[in-house]
Order: C-alpha cells, then structure tokens, then sequence
C-alpha cells in the first residue's frame, strides 16, 4: 500500500530541485559531475531526474543517492534547461 502522506514528503523535498549523485555510488558513475533537475517523485519513492540531456533517469529519492545542491553552490550554474533536445523548438540539432 501507498503512504500518501510519505510522498507528499518526498516531493515536498525533492521536486524542483537541483542535485548531483553521489560519487560513492557505482552505479550511478555515469552522472557524476553533472547537475540534475528532480521534475518529480513517482509512486515508487524514485526521483525523476533531468540532467539536460533529453532524457529523464528514475534514481532512488535519497540522501543515499542524491545530493541537493544549495541555492549559493557554484554547481547549479553547470544545468542549463536548454540544452536537451526535448524542447519544444530546441536550439541546436544534432
């Protein structure tokens, strides 16, 4: 069964957010250095993770996996919205 009240928290927390994964994760190697937007969190408790590159990844909503960036971090700079090819009129073509 879904503890509602649990996802209410975790999209309190998580959505629209700016995050990094955490290095000390192997499997999640492929992210590292890169910032990510949580669009939202799923029934499953996984955030939904744009890192502008046209594609959204499900990655567990935790401290375990996810860092949330503060708004003064130099890092949040690195995401740019724009950059993916899922715009509605994107500005470069590959």
């Amino acid at each position: 069964m879904i503890d509602l009240d649990k996802m209410d928290e975790l999209r309190a927390e998580w959505i629209d957010r700016f995050v990094v994964v955490r290095e000390d994760r192997p499997e999640l190697t492929r992210f590292a250095s890169r910032v990510g937007r949580v669009v939202t969190v799923n029934y499953s408790g996984k955030a939904i993770v744009d890192f502008a590159d046209g594609a959204w990844y499900d990655i567990p909503a935790s401290a375990e996996h996810l860092t949330i960036l503060t708004d003064d971090d130099p890092r949040k700079a690195k995401y740019d919205a724009k950059a993916n090819s899922a715009q509605p009129h994107p500005t470069r073509q590959a």
